[in-house]
C-alpha cells in the first residue's frame, strides 16, 4: 500500500513526467486536512512536498478549508518561503482575534483579511502560478443549502474566483461570519461536510493517494455539546440550513472518512506524530503554531524522502 504510492511517486519523478504527460493511467491525488489552526501541521506537510520536488508527481491537490490555503501556496511554489505566516503575531492576531465576538458583525476569524489583504499586500500569493500550474487545485466547500460537500474547481477562472473559494473553503460556521457567494449560491467551510476530502478524490477517479492529516491518532472528534447546539443551531437556520445536519453528524462523516482511507488499496496517510503539540482552531501562540508547522515538515519528509530523490537545493 505504502510503498506502491511512494514507488509511484519515485517512478514519476525520476521521468519528469507532469499532468498530461504521463506513461501511466494512475491519478494521484493529495489531499490536505485543514482545520483551521490545526492546518499548521499539514502547511509543515506541503513543505516537504515542495522541498522534495515531488509537486509534479501528483495530478491534483484536494484541500479542506486551512488545507485548501495549504495547498494553494504548494501550487505557486511559495509553502516554504511563507510558513513563517503561522507564526507572524501580527498576520495570526489579526486574522484571529476572540475579542471580535464582542463587536457585533466582525468576524473572529477573518479570511476576508486573510484572503484578499495578507495574500495580496503583505505576503502575495501567486494566483496566476496556480491557474497556469498543470496539478489542479481542487478547493473543496460545504453547500450552505444542501450540506453537501461541493468541490469549487470548475468555479476558478481568474484571481477573483480563486480568492472567493479560497475562503469560502475556510468559512467556519459563526466564526468567519456569513456563508461566501460564489455564481448564485452559498458555501460553508469544507470541515463541515468532508474535513479530508477522500470521497471527492474518489468519485473523481483517483488511483493513488497522499493524505496529509491534522489530527494524531490519538486525536478523535466529539459530538457537539448541547450549548453548541442551541447556539449554532440559530446560526445555521438563518445562514446555513443544509449545513445543520452534516454538523451535528461530523462524528459519524469523519468515521466514513477515516474509513474510506483505510480501506482504499493505495492509501499512504501522514499524521502528526504521537505527543505532538495539541492545536485548538483559533490557537494564535506563536511557539505552538511553530513547533506544528516543523513537526509536519519534519513528518512528512520521513516518509516521503525515503521513496524519492531529494533534489540538490542552493544555500538560500
Amino acid at each position: 500500500m505504502t510503498d506502491t504510492v511512494l514507488k509511484l511517486l519515485r517512478d514519476r519523478q525520476e521521468q519528469r513526467s507532469t499532468p498530461g504527460r504521463r506513461s501511466d493511467d494512475a491519478r494521484v491525488a493529495l489531499l490536505v486536512e485543514g482545520g483551521s489552526s490545526r492546518g499548521a501541521y499539514s502547511s509543515g506537510m506541503t513543505i516537504a512536498i515542495e522541498q522534495l520536488g515531488l509537486l509534479p508527481s501528483f495530478d491534483a491537490v484536494y484541500g479542506s478549508s486551512a488545507g485548501a490555503l495549504n495547498a494553494a501556496w504548494l501550487l505557486c511554489g511559495r509553502a516554504e518561503s511563507t510558513m513563517h505566516a503561522w507564526w507572524d503575531p501580527m498576520i495570526m492576531g489579526t486574522t484571529i482575534n476572540p475579542r471580535r465576538v464582542l463587536r457585533r458583525g466582525r468576524p473572529v476569524v477573518d479570511t476576508r483579511y486573510l484572503v484578499h489583504t495578507v495574500y495580496t499586500e503583505i505576503m502575495p500569493m501567486g494566483f496566476q502560478e496556480i491557474l497556469d500550474n498543470p496539478v489542479e487545485l481542487h478547493p473543496i466547500a460545504t453547500d450552505a443549502l444542501t450540506g453537501k460537500s461541493a468541490d469549487l474547481h470548475g468555479h476558478i477562472h481568474d484571481q477573483a474566483s480563486l480568492q472567493a473559494a479560497l475562503r469560502a473553503s475556510a468559512a467556519m460556521p459563526l466564526l468567519a461570519g456569513e456563508p461566501v457567494e460564489i455564481d448564485g449560491r452559498a458555501y460553508v467551510d469544507a470541515g463541515l461536510s468532508e474535513g479530508t476530502p477522500v470521497r471527492t478524490a474518489l468519485d473523481q477517479k483517483a488511483t493513488h493517494i497522499v493524505a496529509f492529516r491534522t489530527r494524531r491518532m490519538d486525536e478523535t472528534q466529539s459530538a457537539p455539546s448541547r450549548a453548541e447546539r442551541m447556539l449554532m443551531s440559530r446560526w445555521f437556520a438563518r445562514h446555513a440550513p443544509g449545513a445543520l445536519d452534516p454538523w451535528l453528524r461530523r462524528v459519524e462523516i469523519r468515521a466514513e472518512e477515516e474509513r474510506l482511507l483505510a480501506s482504499h488499496p493505495a492509501t499512504l496517510q501522514i499524521r502528526p506524530p504521537l505527543g505532538s503539540v495539541r492545536i485548538g482552531r483559533t490557537e494564535r501562540r506563536p511557539g505552538p503554531l511553530q513547533t506544528a508547522v516543523d513537526t509536519g515538515r519534519q513528518a512528512a519528509l520521513d516518509v516521503l524522502a525515503a521513496g524519492v530523490d531529494v533534489p540538490s537545493r542552493g544555500s538560500g
